[in-house]
């Protein structure tokens, strides 16, 4: 599915996605990533959902966003709250959805001017 087309080159924002992977800056993305207006880091989460630790969202707390949107991959999926337990001390809420859903509110968040961070499982949306 094709999303907006980015009106400000100088932030990431979502293009599009589809089955196993998303488009950012109109560049296909196919390995999980995390996504700031700044900062893209790739291959985040290797092993995917289910094998996600609190390890994984090391990077999250170190770039410090008010809200990180989890896209747990084609379907929604409940993280374990223990997982992100040092993000809820540091006062980071995350949200969880599928990624599909986590590549709109993204976008969203952003167009808004809030310091969002998009923290994507990819596999088949």
């Amino acid at each position: 599915m094709k999303l907006h087309l980015a009106t400000n080159n100088t932030q990431n924002s979502f293009t599009g996605h589809g089955a196993g992977y998303v488009l950012l800056n109109g560049r296909k993305i196919t390995q999980s990533v995390i996504v700031t207006a700044e900062q893209i880091i790739e291959d985040w989460a290797p092993s995917g959902f289910d094998a996600l630790t609190q390890h994984d969202f090391q990077a999250l707390l170190d770039l410090a966003p008010e809200i990180i949107l989890l896209g747990s991959g084609a379907r929604f999926r409940f993280l374990h709250p223990a997982t992100t337990k040092a993000l809820a001390a540091a006062g980071i809420g995350v949200e969880a959805m599928d990624t599909a859903a986590a590549c709109r509110t993204y976008n969203v968040l952003l167009a808004e001017g809030r310091k969002v961070a998009a923290a994507l499982i990819i596999d088949s949306i």
